[in-house]
């Protein structure tokens, strides 16, 4: 193995390792404050809102069934439900859904 090769791979390796690493170093000492933490939990909804919207609107060829599917889920969260039950409950809509189509 070349050098080249084995400075790459050790690059790759700490650039992997430091973003898991500095979270745990930062913080050791206590807790963030309440509107960091409120941030930081919202952030997994809204990085999951970002990437599925596309898709919702460009799934299948007709855009009604996308917008069905986004819907029951918006339906089905505004319930209480929590994710297991609005995925599976969208699913089983879409499943219901293709039946009829």
């Amino acid at each position: 193995m070349s050098v080249s090769i084995f400075i790459l791979i050790l690059g790759m390796g700490i650039a992997t390792y430091l973003p898991r690493m500095l979270p745990f170093w930062l913080f050791k000492e206590g807790s963030l404050p309440p509107f960091w933490m409120r941030v930081l939990e919202n952030i997994p909804y809204a990085t999951l809102g970002a990437l599925i919207f596309p898709g919702v609107l460009y799934i299948q060829e007709n855009i009604w069934v996308g917008l069905v599917g986004g819907f029951s889920a918006v339906v089905i969260s505004l319930l209480g439900a929590n994710v297991i039950v609005v995925v599976l409950g969208s699913i089983a809509v879409l499943a219901g859904l293709s039946m009829y189509m």
